[in-house]
């Protein structure tokens, strides 16, 4: 590594590496110097002056965001020259902003305000009147309020860099310059709010919180996003019960700052009209409001009696319930039901990628912040951007920053295209002839990380990690999965054949479809899930207990209805597509509903069987998923402050195959997250999602 460069910042002597910028480097040596519009991983804009700082034997004084350090150079960032030019400049931005804060949504979080508060530019020699344009609305998340705007062009960088989309410009010159959407008066893009997140002023608001709250009134609750598998941590503003916003902005977890739609808009099916609030029985063929205690005790009965006579129980996990809560039903469903009946909905090999890894050199899982920083990345069957979002952003982020090559073979044109070192189109058989053709220039890179969709599973797996192999370095995978705790399902032993930690289950169990089609099942309990969405149960009328938010076409169905929480109504942890355990944080209440864990640990001591399942808290389960699955002895620290632990579930062969041919991802975009999608209205209102295709019915799992 080249030598440090030794550079004096208000007379203290520092050191940062050749490049860094001046901004980057006070910063690192705790010395703020302000700053509008430049933001750290886009490109240099020095568009507001707001950094000007003084460099002995500088004739005049340059941008701290667009200087780059030199040996012996000696910096002055709090002169009273410096002072009063970012007063003038404060002065000058202030000539058209209306001095409206009281209503703007940025009150108390804006970076002008805050500035004008330091530099006390409390008074303007521009008398001239204040040019105005009406504020506009651009799509149901994104208002532009042109007056406000300081034109530091952050959500131009964002939106075109960042987000790889492109949905934002400059119109005008000169003082009646202004953004822009791409579609002349409405976006088209992610709606993911990134632009609003990173506006230093109250230009951009949200069409969710606008005008509901200030930031002191709100509890800032950090838990982890309930939809797709990625884990982006997401911070829910909370005040009366009420969730008002979501964000990151203390970039606290492994996304920093990012947020797609779902993550930043799609919290609001916790309070649709048609969320379950109370459990419902089957009386004289309709479904009936009842007590919890007459609900419980009537599903406690019924197992009982079912158990005793040597009935036949299946058992339908969740994608989105906690570890502790599947880990905690599979222990309930083998010990205390006596069957290995149980399984959920499978949407990547994660299962045969563990085995084909064991034992391989070179050859290992990736983290998140692998796709950052890896020197090569190959994308196959999957559309990253829209589906795995977070991920796609690493690789741009990677791209743009790393020079990273990236490959792609997919069945149709995807968002990496633009930028891929090689793209191709295949499905199929045919996924592997594009492999093929890509093998010399893959094999010329120094690392590689390769990502695949249900495109490839079983057999196909384990040619994939041949073909790694071959290319003779070091090669790191991610099995794309679905939904929030997918990862984690197959971790905690939801499936008929294995047990927590990859173990053989001691007898094979049926399979989802198994129990769908069983003729002689007696029990059916489904929790979180929504399999008859797309199947129905002709084969046999069992007892059907579903655990569940919403009346689903499963709940429909059942029995008994039992209302569940959302996973931002509980505590827990979730483990994301590449193995990473983070901390669920309890954000609110919402009445008439139970956690599924309660529901699961009140249901076992109805019948008696609390001291064999154990006791049903959160931390209590996570302390034995500690001691008993293998990989999960992580750090508590370190996911107890937000951050994310990484597993190593596996160190040996699987005995089972998985069944791969149970796999089958739904492949959800942006706007459409199975039942939850179904219920969230921002989702659904927003212009992309109404001209979209209808979502098909597979989708409908939660």
């Amino acid at each position: 590594m080249p030598d440090p460069v030794k550079l004096t910042i208000d007379g203290r002597q520092i050191e940062a590496a050749p490049g860094t910028l001046l901004i980057n480097a006070a910063k690192a040596a705790g010395i703020e110097i302000p700053a509008f519009c430049y933001y750290d991983g886009y490109s240099l804009q020095a568009a507001c002056r707001m950094c000007l700082v003084e460099v002995e034997k500088t004739p005049k004084m340059p941008t701290a965001c667009t200087t780059p350090v030199a040996e012996g150079m000696i910096v002055r960032t709090d002169t009273e020259q410096v002072r009063r030019a970012r007063k003038m400049t404060l002065e000058f931005l202030l000539t058209n902003h209306p001095l409206d804060c009281p209503v703007c949504d940025k009150g108390g979080e804006c970076e002008l305000q805050d500035m004008v508060f330091r530099y006390g530019a409390g008074g303007s020699r521009f008398i001239e009147n204040k040019w105005h344009v009406d504020e506009k609305q651009w799509s149901p998340v994104v208002f532009y309020d042109g007056p406000r705007c300081i034109l530091c062009f952050r959500c131009v960088r964002v939106c075109n860099e960042g987000m790889g989309v492109g949905a934002l410009g400059i119109v005008n010159r000169g003082s009646v310059s202004e953004i822009a959407p791409n579609e002349g008066d409405h976006l088209n893009c992610d709606e993911c709010g990134m632009c609003i997140d990173i506006c230093p002023v109250g230009a951009l608001t949200s069409g969710t919180y606008r005008y509901q709250s200030r930031p002191w009134e709100m509890d800032h609750v950090g838990t982890i996003c309930t939809h797709c598998s990625n884990g982006c941590k997401t911070t829910l503003g909370v005040r009366n019960g009420e969730i008002l916003r979501g964000n990151n902005r203390d970039r606290s977890g492994i996304n920093g700052e990012f947020l797609c739609i779902k993550g930043r808009y799609g919290f609001d099916f916790y309070n649709h009209p048609e969320r379950l609030q109370s459990p419902l029985m089957r009386v004289n063929g309709t479904l009936q409001p009842v007590a919890w205690s007459t609900a419980l005790e009537a599903v406690a009965r019924k197992f009982t009696e079912t158990k005793n006579a040597g009935g036949k129980f299946g058992v339908i996990g969740s994608t989105r319930t906690t570890n502790e809560e599947n880990f905690y039903l599979q222990k309930f469903a083998r010990e205390g039901l006596g069957t290995n009946n149980i399984d959920h909905h499978r949407s990547g090999d994660v299962v045969t990628l563990l085995d084909a890894l064991s034992g391989r050199a070179n050859a290992s899982l990736a983290t998140t912040a692998d796709l950052y920083t890896s020197k090569a990345v190959l994308i196959i069957g999957a559309d990253l951007s829209l589906e795995q979002p977070f991920l796609a952003f690493q690789v741009r982020a990677n791209f743009r920053h790393h020079a990273a090559k990236v490959y792609v073979v997919t069945p149709e044109p995807v968002r990496e295209d633009k930028y891929a070192a090689r793209s191709m189109r295949a499905a199929g058989d045919p996924i592997w002839g594009a492999l093929d053709q890509m093998r010399d220039a893959l094999a010329n890179e120094a690392e590689l990380v390769i990502l695949f969709d249900d495109s490839i599973k079983g057999e196909g797996v384990r040619r994939l990690l041949e073909f790694g192999t071959a290319l003779g370095k070091p090669v790191k995978y991610v099995a794309l999965v679905d939904y929030a705790n997918s990862r984690g399902a197959v971790d905690m032993g939801l499936t008929p054949d294995l047990l927590p930690g990859y173990h053989a289950s001691p007898q094979r169990g049926l399979s989802l479809d198994e129990m769908i089609n069983a003729p002689d099942l007696d029990v059916l309990w489904v929790i979180g899930a929504n399999p008859l969405s797309r199947a129905d149960l002709s084969a046999s009328s069992p007892f059907l207990v579903v655990q569940d938010m919403f009346l689903t076409e499963t709940a429909e169905r059942a029995d008994v209805v039992l209302p569940a929480a959302s996973a931002y109504e509980k505590s827990g942890s979730f483990t994301n597509v590449c193995g990473e355990v983070q901390r669920l944080k309890k954000g609110l209440d919402v009445m008439g509903t139970k956690p599924d864990l309660e529901i699961i640990g009140l249901i076992a001591k109805e019948m008696g069987l609390a001291a064999t399942v154990g006791p049903w808290i959160a931390d209590r389960v996570f302390d034995q998923i500690r001691r008993t699955v293998r990989g999960y002895d992580v750090s508590l620290p370190v996911i107890a402050t937000g951050g994310a632990a990484q597993t190593a579930p596996v160190n040996g062969r699987i005995s089972s195959t998985g069944r791969p041919e149970m796999i089958r991802s739904v492949h959800n975009d942006l706007f459409a997250s199975g039942t939850l999608g179904r219920y969230s209205k921002i989702l659904n209102s927003v212009l992309e999602k109404t001209e979209g295709e209808v979502e098909p019915i597979e989708a409908v799992h939660r």
